[in-house]
């Protein structure tokens, strides 16, 4: 079954790389049932676009933290590679959240974001509430960068429990209680 907004998450537990530790660990969806969750999957370590996003979503580390929201970087590279990549790459060191090795690509398809033809993951963004649902996702071709601060902007309409209009931002009304 293909994942679904307003349906559970696929569970997940794999290794991933911190490398404020420079440690692996196995990091599973369960970690994160008190908090929200962006996990965001990019293609490759050392492709072009990828260390641009994953250090935007490290400089917004804190606007997530203010949010209770973890923030789960996921690739099929395996966790050497991750760790190499943070060492190389000036703007990853340091990187203040884990990045999760989908190296049986068993994640990516869960999510629906494999080429299984490339072996790679698209770019895809999913916001995943304290109770394990998944309330938003974005996927987007991997020659295209993804916006940090539509995925806050959505996460904090999220948050508000009501109807948010288009292009709602924080500090504006909401539509009241209810659904759609």
């Amino acid at each position: 079954m293909p994942v679904q907004v307003t349906a559970a998450a696929p569970p997940f537990e794999a290794p991933a790389y911190l490398a404020t530790e420079d440690a692996v660990k196995t990091i599973a969806l369960d970690q994160y049932e008190d908090r929200w969750l962006c996990l965001f999957f990019y293609s490759t370590d050392f492709g072009r676009i990828c260390p641009t996003e994953v250090a935007a979503f490290a400089a917004a580390h804190e606007q997530f933290q203010q949010r209770h929201c973890g923030l789960l970087g996921c690739s099929c590279d395996t966790v050497v590679v991750h760790r190499a990549w943070c060492a190389q790459v000036q703007a990853l060191r340091g990187l203040p959240f884990p990045l999760l090795a989908d190296v049986t690509k068993r994640i990516a398809m869960d999510y629906g974001v494999l080429l299984p033809q490339e072996g790679i993951a698209l770019r895809g963004t999913f916001l995943i509430g304290p109770d394990g649902v998944l309330r938003w996702m974005s996927v987007h071709d991997k020659r295209t960068g993804r916006g940090i601060e539509e995925v806050l902007r959505s996460l904090d309409a999220l948050q508000t429990g009501r109807p948010c209009p288009c292009d709602w931002q924080p500090g504006q009304a909401t539509l009241g209680q209810g659904e759609d």
